[in-house]
């Protein structure tokens, strides 16, 4: 062992956990990337989007060519109030487009690319607990085995382990309050393939896109008091869930098409989002991705934002001893992450508007997208980001 990273351990092999396996074997960090799954992550989740910044970033790792192939690009956003007007969100026309996939294909994409730079991957490892010294740590894993690195990543999502490792005083993740569901419905509304749609229902939000193949994939936040795991959310069927979700939107164009005309849907569970983490590190221990900021889906980034964390974390281990590097690390991610988090927090508190809301919304809408949504200034920071690989971290 040594103050500079040799080697790393890696918890979790998501989208965090695994760009960081890429990133930090490019670095030429010997790497293993353990992940609890007896597999490759596959049928995890649902569909999910990468922002310009995040497509950018996988060019560090050589991924974004492949990943670009596993998705379908989406040109233009609109939002839609109640069953009335439509309006088109302002965006960067330069940056190229949203790319649309599913997780699994993704965590394909990025789990080969990691193995090609070298790093590892060992399935069927939950880690227990650590333990720790001066100069590394050795994770410890439900199976008995146990691991040691120079550096251990949490890459475990909102419901980390080494979170509470690092800090066991930690905020935990937050409920929205709302379930997730999504699927593809046959019925095709009147939008050509590429516009994805924000649509604020009457008595809540959803949103939707016709498929380059056809049909039209739709989501739904629904509310719930309750936040159940995705198994409960399974115990009840589709059929079920529909009923549920039409006694929201039945009369919402075309949210009540676009349910009516759907087969299974894949049932997410609660929806959570990380509050502000006090500490991101502590030791030879740190964290990525969802496990230390995960925005509410309104944000549009939350994938891209693990993306940036995972390879600027690899940069900083590359140039910097341990000790050094990992608040480098939180001082280049800490102000951004949270940034882009609260203003997704102010979208996320008004997907189901009131009738007061649903009525002055399409009057003032056409105004605020002139005079306040302007693109470069409100998307450009986020959306621009880039990451000099080749630049030392300081």
């Amino acid at each position: 062992m040594s103050d500079r990273a040799r080697t790393a351990a890696v918890i979790g092999g998501g989208v965090a956990g695994a760009v960081a396996g890429a990133a930090l074997a490019k670095a030429g960090i010997e790497t293993v990337v353990y992940e609890a799954y007896p597999g490759r992550p596959e049928g995890v989740g649902g569909t999910l989007s990468l922002a310009p910044n995040g497509i950018r970033a996988l060019e560090v790792i050589g991924a974004d060519e492949a990943v670009r192939a596993v998705g379908d690009p989406i040109d233009r956003m609109d939002m839609t109030v109640g069953n009335r007007r439509r309006f088109t969100i302002p965006a960067l026309p330069d940056l190229g487009p949203l790319w649309s996939m599913h997780r699994t294909d993704l965590h394909r994409v990025l789990h080969e690319r990691a193995e090609a730079l070298g790093a590892r991957f060992a399935y069927g490892r939950r880690l227990e607990s650590v333990r720790e010294r001066a100069d590394g740590v050795t994770a410890v894993f439900e199976d008995g085995t146990e691991a040691e690195a120079d550096v251990l990543i949490g890459a475990d999502g909102v419901h980390s382990t080494v979170r509470g490792l690092v800090d066991p005083a930690n905020p935990g993740p937050a409920y929205t309050g709302m379930l997730g569901f999504e699927s593809v419905a046959d019925y095709e509304p009147p939008v050509e393939p590429g516009v994805m749609t924000f649509a604020f229902g009457r008595r809540g939000y959803y949103l939707y896109w016709r498929l380059p193949g056809g049909g039209t994939r739709w989501g739904v936040n629904l509310p719930s008091k309750e936040p159940l795991t995705p198994q409960a959310v399974r115990e009840r069927s589709s059929e079920d869930w529909i009923a549920t979700m039409l006694e929201v939107h039945d009369t919402d164009e075309p949210g009540g098409a676009l349910l009516r005309s759907t087969g299974p849907v894949q049932a997410h569970g609660a929806l959570y989002l990380m509050p502000k983490v006090p500490a991101w590190h502590r030791g030879r221990l740190v964290l990525a991705g969802d496990s230390v900021h995960a925005p509410s889906n309104s944000s549009g980034q939350g994938a891209s934002l693990a993306i940036e964390s995972a390879i600027e974390l690899a940069r900083c281990l590359r140039d910097l001893p341990v000790a050094a590097a990992l608040p480098a690390y939180e001082r280049l991610r800490r102000t951004r992450v949270e940034s882009v988090a609260a203003q997704a927090a102010k979208t996320n508190a008004v997907k189901a508007p009131g009738a007061l809301a649903q009525a002055v919304m399409p009057l003032v809408m056409p105004l605020f997208i002139r005079t306040v949504m302007r693109p470069e200034r409100t998307l450009g920071p986020v959306q621009r980001h880039r990451i000099d690989w080749d630049a030392a971290a300081v």
